[in-house]
């Protein structure tokens, strides 16, 4: 394109050259149709025959084709309310330019949004027909801009895929796509994305390799933004470039801006930890005023990725304490689950929480307290007034048989790990007829709902001793394998192969035991009452999925469970263990075990294997002695 326009311009200066004699004085040439581009030559004021000569070639070889000014028929164009209005303008003698019936196309198409059955009604009129007839004619002289809006507007009406003009209109724009702009690019891109014709996805595939290789045009943050929210997801490494450049602009972010760009992350699941660091640092070092959208957004977004930032946390946190009166109880709900995928416990804001929907009590709706019933059983959130568990039977009482089975199992496990779990809801989950659906299944979802019930089984059975039944059946028990197929960590290792060497016979000590109550224990041992290891294959087991061996415990012998504590077992900055490891504790206390507690953080420490050895004896001493001292 550009040989073809320098080699016009050539053939017009030389022509030019031909006809002025070079002894004139300097005087600019106008080209017409170009407003600010002169010429300037050495030529006398031509003849009115030379003149004329030069305009006819320059009329013949336009080089640039002018946007006309507003015309009354833009007006028209703009204001028109009905399709009939626009149609009368093709034979209403108004001088309609070649962009006037493409901008006639696009207002038809807003105009006819939603509207599928009149969308065929003006597809069959030959007034509409005769339209895109000329406009194909014609369609080399639109403009980028037009041209990008027409072809989205064709895709919605929508033109039948094997129509010469829209196939007219996508070569039209294959041919441009060198000298549209970036923008233009990402808005053609989004276009194409919903249209599942293969003659739409090859364009498609041609603009991402185009966007791809122009990255570095992107100038400024708020375009970056935009076609983040619009094309990133149809191009991993279009995506990756993306990512780039806004680490390069985020300095140039708005609140608005940043809020985007974690949302479209969270959208696509891209934890890109370099690009969430740069807007952490960024969103605590700046004064920034963050509306209550944006700090209910952003929670969610940090949520949504894992991605623990104390500070922004912190400030989050501050923030919506601050702003709590005028949350309504689904805001509340929302903020509540981020915080709680966060395994961020910020008591003062979760306590605010629980006061807000007890004096809201009226507008709380079923979902808004599932969701806040399962954030707070995720970090073993206990509010200080019991009131709030009152509003949450209340809400649960008349519909519980009645929700999905998995929603009716989590809500009650969720009761039994801050211990308000009643005994209506646990026979109501408890049901013969509950249970079967999910352990026939081989779905992980299924499966991990199915272990809930068996924490709401062992709830039953430990915590509620008055509680007659139903319970889950042995068979069932004992039809599950309890031990998922998972990497062995570092942690896990060590710790196996220490309490191995400190047993010295493989039969004192069993590994990775899984147990009726759901719960897989890192080890079992038995000690007597000098402290010794037991065999453990010569006793009775009652507490494993299938219980093995007949012989009772010898007088004062004590049976110890040892449980690891990873990094994710807690909440976020804290050495508290979520919701759902509580509950394990407190089961195999109830089950009779000794508790030996194994945190990352104190293991981290013991360097030597000889250091390991000593902390593990230690931590049976200290068991055993708390039990006696009870």
């Amino acid at each position: 394109m550009a040989a073809r326009l320098v080699k016009r311009c050539t053939c017009l200066l030389r022509e030019a050259t031909r006809l002025i004699p070079a002894t004139a004085p300097v005087g600019p040439l106008r080209l017409p149709g170009v407003t600010q581009r002169t010429l300037t030559i050495s030529a006398p004021s031509p003849s009115s025959h030379s003149s004329g000569s030069l305009k006819e070639l320059v009329d013949k070889e336009q080089v640039f084709t002018p946007y006309p000014e507003h015309q009354e028929v833009d007006h028209l164009i703009e204001k028109a309310t009905r399709p009939v209005e626009l149609l009368q303008l093709l034979n209403g003698g108004h001088s309609l330019h070649h962009n006037h019936r493409a901008l006639i196309v696009i207002q038809l198409s807003r105009l006819l949004s939603g509207k599928p059955e009149e969308k065929v009604s003006l597809i069959q009129d030959a007034r509409f027909q005769q339209l895109l007839h000329l406009l194909n004619s014609q369609i080399s002289s639109v403009w980028h801009g037009t041209l990008v809006k027409l072809l989205r507007s064709l895709y919605t009406l929508p033109l039948p895929s094997t129509s010469k003009e829209l196939r007219s209109v996508e070569q039209e724009v294959r041919w441009r796509l060198r000298r549209l702009k970036y923008k233009h690019l990402a808005f053609l891109a989004e276009s194409c994305s919903f249209v599942k014709e293969k003659h739409s996805q090859e364009l498609l595939a041609e603009l991402l390799v185009h966007m791809e290789r122009r990255w570095t045009e992107i100038e400024d943050g708020r375009t970056v933004v935009a076609i983040m929210m619009k094309a990133g997801h149809l191009s991993e490494s279009l995506m990756n470039r993306l990512e780039d450049k806004c680490l390069e602009l985020v300095e140039q972010f708005t609140p608005d801006e940043m809020r985007k760009v974690l949302l479209t992350l969270a959208a696509q699941n891209r934890r890109s930890v370099p690009l969430l660091r740069a807007i952490s640092y960024h969103l605590v070092q700046k004064p920034f005023q963050l509306t209550k959208g944006m700090l209910l957004d952003l929670a969610y977004a940090y949520g949504k990725l894992s991605f623990h930032q104390t500070q922004v946390s912190q400030r989050l946190a501050a923030d919506l304490l601050s702003l709590l009166p005028s949350l309504t109880p689904g805001e509340v709900a929302h903020c509540a689950k981020s915080f709680a995928l966060l395994k961020w416990l910020n008591l003062p804001l979760f306590e605010a929480f629980a006061q807000h929907l007890l004096k809201r009590a009226q507008d709380i709706t079923l979902p808004h307290v599932c969701n806040v019933l399962l954030a707070f059983a995720r970090l073993n959130f206990r509010p200080e007034q019991d009131h709030f568990f009152n509003l949450v039977h209340e809400k649960l009482e008349p519909v519980l048989m009645s929700l999905e089975p998995a929603l009716q199992v989590d809500l009650v496990w969720a009761l039994c790990v801050l211990q308000q779990v009643q005994e209506a809801e646990l026979q109501a989950v408890l049901h013969p007829g509950v249970h079967g659906q999910f352990l026939a299944s081989k779905s992980p979802k299924d499966q991990g709902t199915f272990q809930k019930l068996l924490h709401i089984n062992a709830t039953a059975q430990l915590e509620h001793p008055e509680y007659r039944g139903p319970l889950l059946p042995a068979s069932a028990v004992a039809s599950l394998p309890l031990i998922p197929a998972r990497k062995v960590t570092p942690l896990q290792k060590d710790l196996q192969q220490t309490l191995k060497a400190l047993l010295g016979e493989a039969d004192r000590g069993s590994f990775e035991v899984a147990t009726q109550y759901g719960w897989v224990l890192d080890a079992e041992v038995l000690l007597d009452t000098d402290g010794q290891f037991l065999p453990l294959r010569d006793f009775a087991s009652p507490h494993l999925a299938q219980p093995v061996g007949s012989q009772p415990l010898p007088p004062g012998a004590k049976r110890l469970a040892f449980l690891r504590w990873e990094f994710p077992n807690f909440n976020s900055r804290s050495k508290d263990l979520l919701g759902r490891f509580v509950l394990a504790r407190r089961h195999l206390m109830a089950a009779g075990f000794l508790i030996v507690d194994v945190p990352y953080y104190e293991w981290l420490d013991l360097k030597s294997q000889w250091q390991k050895g000593a902390y593990l004896k230690d931590k049976m001493r200290k068991a055993a002695a708390e039990e006696l001292a009870k």
